[in-house]
């Protein structure tokens, strides 16, 4: 099945209407192939029958947002962001925090592997009497029941997850594996759009949102980095992707290196000398 160049452009049109992904028509045959299974569902003979009943299936234009959403991930995914998280990131906020309590949020965290590998990086490295509060968000309803449920397959599980890290926290399902009760506490699934106006959060010391921005244009990337800013803590940290920056988005935002990462905090700011020396300013 294929889609003619009008409904590969309705349907393109649609999920950036809808979620500010970007699908330009080289990437016609990923969105042919999400489309293909919800077509045999829906009973069309064709992807163009299909795309037909969709405009006038407010529900089916749901289910096609859902399912050209990006969900590629994986346990401790680049490594470099949680060991900062571990090494780096928690010590500062250990001198900082009076309260003895963490807000971390992960956007767009797909189907969970995100927010849990925080959550095992924090359970190791905060202290018994320190609380913590992961907020797993994505704009897939889909993606986010998957957090909830906290259930993997095999595959899955060998996707960057240490033996030590199965043992751990994970028990035998049948033929999957659960994450443990004291792990899904610390966690929060919700589903959040982050082109709309946010929902009532905390003020997080740490917010991941990484290998996102790649997916919006500059405005959108401007707007989503602006929400980002105001709901976290004034000292707090942005880990970004890679490949992702925010220096070239205004004048909201400080970056400073971290080993191998580079890390983003809201300007105006100042780290005092002893907040974490492993730290330092690298530009504005």
């Amino acid at each position: 099945m294929s889609l003619s160049t009008l409904s590969f452009a309705y349907v393109s049109d649609l999920v950036r209407r809808e979620t500010a992904m970007l699908y330009p028509p080289e990437k016609a045959y990923l969105v042919e192939s999400r489309l293909e299974p919800l077509a045999r569902a829906a009973g069309a003979r064709s992807l163009e029958a299909y795309v037909a009943q969709l405009r006038h299936d407010p529900n089916e234009q749901a289910r096609v947002a859902d399912a050209l959403t990006i969900n590629e991930t994986s346990w401790y995914r680049d490594n470099t962001p949680f060991r900062a998280l571990a090494t780096d990131i928690v010590p500062a906020l250990l001198r900082e925090r009076s309260g003895r309590h963490l807000s971390v949020w992960s956007a767009a965290c797909s189907s969970g592997q995100e927010p849990y590998s925080i959550a095992m990086t924090l359970e190791e490295r905060l202290p018994q009497d320190w609380t913590t509060e992961i907020w797993a968000t994505d704009v897939s309803p889909t993606m986010v029941e998957r957090v909830a449920a906290g259930r993997y397959g095999q595959v899955e599980m060998n996707r960057g997850l240490p033996a030590t890290s199965l043992v751990k926290y994970f028990t035998r399902t049948g033929s999957e594996w659960e994450v443990l009760p004291q792990l899904r506490a610390m966690v929060r699934p919700s589903v959040v759009n982050l082109i709309d106006d946010l929902p009532a959060m905390p003020r997080f010391d740490v917010v991941f949102l990484r290998n996102v921005l790649i997916y919006f244009d500059l405005a959108v990337r401007h707007e989503v980095l602006d929400r980002v800013r105001d709901v976290m803590a004034p000292d707090g940290y942005l880990v970004l992707g890679s490949s992702e920056t925010a220096m070239d988005l205004g004048d909201r935002w400080v970056r400073e290196t971290c080993g191998r990462l580079q890390l983003h905090r809201p300007a105006p700011y100042v780290r005092t000398p002893a907040a974490a020396p492993t730290l330092t300013a690298t530009g504005s």
